[in-house]
């Protein structure tokens, strides 16, 4: 059974009279990637303070690796890495002086340092540029190379504060390679991110968050099932077919121009298997079948309302 590594009960934050973070209740548990997605303004960077220790809450408990973040926070940071939205690396230093900074910073020995930095360099494909000056490197090199300063401590629980923002597809699917690295090693990510693909493909829990309450939670796959919209597309390349189908499809919905049909569905195979048996019972002849279910999208446009503006934190 999995220990948690994230509690939180009934968390509450508020700037003045403008409530940030109204009740939150969540659980992660250790060695997984759980995904915090919200608009903008929704409060997903003051929890992440707040769980991190730079924040004190208002209300509401939180214990991070055990502990409690208000009272024992020194222990919470000994136990945990932050990669915030923006690159926190020196420019004018070195890839490889960076790292070093780090090391020093946790006061390693010389012998393990030299070790971990090489380690991190070649784990992340830095070590052909480690002498170079990073204000030299492209975005997506500085992305890693925040990451692996994050590592040197060897924390056991990661809070990635959209970690990929602004970085090309290459790079961002480079970066997901290492966080599904980093939870094989048992490592516990907590994500916030404005790409809903990349909450998709490495989340194992998703919450969302709208106007300082979380208004969802569950597996992608759980979330999506939540949403209607699913359909089977098909398209008529005769009129006449087009019409034959949409005689004994009850409920489907015509496009004459483009010669489809959209019949509502989950996508599952014993309904679509119905389907295509009724259309070929009847010799109806289709172009192009597909089946279209919700995405993350979906699920992010029917469940959160317009967006605000949460208050900065002081």
């Amino acid at each position: 059974m999995r220990t948690t590594a994230i509690e939180v009960s009934g968390l509450r934050k508020a700037f003045g009279d403008r409530t940030v973070l109204d009740g939150i209740d969540l659980t992660v548990p250790a060695g997984t990637v759980f995904s915090l997605l919200g608009p903008n303004g929704a409060g997903k960077t003051t929890a992440v303070n707040v769980l991190t220790t730079l924040m004190r809450a208002d209300g509401g408990t939180v214990r991070v690796a055990g502990h409690d973040v208000a009272s024992e926070a020194k222990a919470v940071r000994a136990a945990i890495g932050v990669t915030g939205q923006f690159a926190a690396v020196d420019e004018l230093l070195t890839g490889r002086e960076n790292l070093q900074l780090m090391v020093d910073l946790h006061r390693v020995g010389a012998g393990p340092g030299r070790r971990i930095i090489a380690e991190l360099l070649e784990r992340f494909e830095l070590a052909e540029s480690a002498q170079r000056r990073v204000a030299t490197w492209s975005g997506g090199m500085r992305r890693k190379l925040d990451l692996a300063m994050t590592l040197v401590g060897d924390p056991r629980i990661i809070f990635l504060d959209e970690p990929t923002t602004g970085l090309d597809p290459r790079s961002r699917r480079t970066m997901w390679a290492i966080i599904r690295d980093l939870v094989a090693g048992g490592v516990t990510v907590f994500l916030t991110t404005q790409y809903l693909e990349e909450a998709d493909q490495l989340a194992d829990r998703i919450a969302v968050l709208d106007h300082g309450k979380l208004v969802a939670q569950g597996t992608p796959d759980e979330l999506k099932r939540r949403i209607p919209g699913g359909h089977v597309r098909l398209r008529f390349a005769d009129p006449g077919d087009l019409d034959a189908a949409a005689r004994i499809l009850a409920g489907a919905t015509r496009d004459d121009e483009e010669l489809s049909l959209k019949v509502p569905g989950d996508g599952g195979t014993e309904p679509v298997r119905v389907l295509l048996n009724r259309l070929h019972d009847q010799a109806i002849h289709a172009a192009e079948f597909s089946v279209h279910t919700p995405d993350l999208d979906d699920v992010f446009l029917a469940l959160t309302s317009h967006p605000s503006t949460e208050v900065p934190a002081p």
